[in-house]
């Protein structure tokens, strides 16, 4: 049985894990974390390649689907990538957080999404509906997320009345923005975490900026 299945019932504040351990990616099962955010540093070799697969590929967008047999994580690249010098380092930094992905979750059905983006994709911050997601930015800006002390929840999605994240009172202190660091793996649980329901991670896509003007950006969910 997944550990998913087993959450107590209790009324907790959700909170972030910010951690330099990937140990305490596992820290996701405590009821009242909804966040963990693990840092790691990008090698010289992966960075070459993903520079260059921005160069090369600007409009990238790939999606795999699996189940327990191992994908062919090659098919994420168009054939002009897959043989240049580091994309094989790039590859195996994705079968290593599918792995991960795995090991936490246990589960049979996972959908990976690849993209390459030039503006936010989810420009006003939002929950997943969904029970849990894995992000890793590979270059440009970190999504975004909000710390509970700093939301109105009811301010999300309708209840914000079409008004702005900036006008509607959603933000209760925009200093309290945080951006997740290139490189590192995020999970965020969503509203399909069992006993998660009202209180899944509050997130939003950055937006580029002159420096980066673009961002690659990969997903794992459970399906």
């Amino acid at each position: 049985m997944s550990r998913l299945a087993y959450l107590p019932e209790v009324e907790f504040q959700p909170r972030a894990i910010e951690t330099d351990n990937l140990a305490d990616l596992s820290l996701i099962y405590e009821p009242d974390v909804n966040l963990c955010v693990a840092r790691r540093r990008i090698t010289p070799g992966i960075s070459r390649f993903v520079s260059h697969l921005l160069l090369t590929a600007p409009h990238l967008e790939r999606e795999l689907i699996f189940g327990s047999e191992n994908p062919a994580v090659e098919k994420l690249l168009p054939e002009n990538l897959q043989a240049l010098p580091d994309a094989e380092a790039w590859l195996v930094d994705v079968e290593f957080l599918i792995g991960l992905f795995r090991d936490l979750f246990e589960s049979t059905s996972v959908g990976l999404r690849l993209r390459t983006l030039d503006k936010a994709m989810c420009p006003r911050f939002h929950i997943d509906r969904v029970p849990v997601r894995m992000i890793c930015t590979y270059e440009g800006p970190g999504t975004e997320w909000l710390p509970e002390r700093a939301i109105n929840r009811g301010k999300l999605g309708s209840g914000a009345c079409g008004q702005p994240d900036e006008t509607s009172g959603l933000i209760l202190d925009a200093s309290a923005i945080q951006s997740i660091p290139s490189f590192a793996i995020a999970l965020l649980k969503g509203e399909l975490w069992e006993g998660n329901e009202g209180r899944g991670a509050v997130h939003r896509s950055p937006g580029t900026t002159p420096r980066h003007p673009r961002r690659l950006l990969l997903t794992l969910d459970l399906l």
